[in-house]
């Protein structure tokens, strides 16, 4: 299922119902403009922590801007960490040809996405783009292991979060790829 291309990053980009792979399970509301504190506190892998453990991620956040059409990170680059899109929106995309981009995501406020680059540093599976000027939070996997060394429960307990919510988009997915498969097999049985 598409919809009606969309001009970003001088290319032409088609949406693509798969956006699920990369959407956050939840998707909170906030006001346009607010702390890294209050942004932290409505993202689902900060879920639980209180306001010192929160305040500790505070301190190792990156703040980053980025204006409309700037690449946050390319495809195939080394994954260094996860994002949070704070002001503004993020598109997810792969490339499909040389003018032609599938955008797997497009993310909003309190939304993130590069979250398995905490884990390992495989390369980027997916291009990320502001799609409008954008104000991005970011928490890297260095930053992380220090936080872990130094406050290992707090560590633990962030790990803990990250998991589960890793294992909800894996069930997610593993659903939408049984449907497409029924359906599959179905179109065999018709034809």
């Amino acid at each position: 299922m598409t919809t009606p291309n969309h001009k970003a990053d001088n290319s032409i980009l088609k949406f693509h119902a798969g956006d699920s792979l990369w959407r956050n399970i939840f998707s909170p509301n906030s006001s346009p403009k607010e702390s890294v504190f209050n942004t932290l506190r409505k993202v689902p892998v900060f879920k639980g922590m209180n306001k010192s453990e929160l305040k500790e991620f505070d301190k190792i956040i990156h703040r980053r801007k980025y204006k409309e059409d700037e690449t946050i990170f390319w495809e195939g680059e080394p994954g260094v960490g996860m994002y949070i899109v704070q002001e503004g929106s993020v598109a997810i995309y792969k490339d499909t040809s040389q003018e032609e981009k599938e955008i797997l995501a497009e993310l909003t406020r309190g939304e993130f996405f590069g979250e398995l680059a905490l884990l390992d540093e495989t390369p980027r599976s997916a291009t990320a783009v502001a799609t409008e000027n954008s104000k991005v939070l970011g928490l890297f996997r260095p930053d992380l292991i220090d936080l872990i060394e130094r406050k290992p429960r707090l560590g633990n307990k962030f790990l803990f979060q990250l998991a589960m919510l890793i294992g909800e988009r894996l069930k997610h997915t593993n659903e939408e790829l049984q449907a497409l498969w029924n359906k599959l097999e179905e179109s065999k049985v018709i034809t």
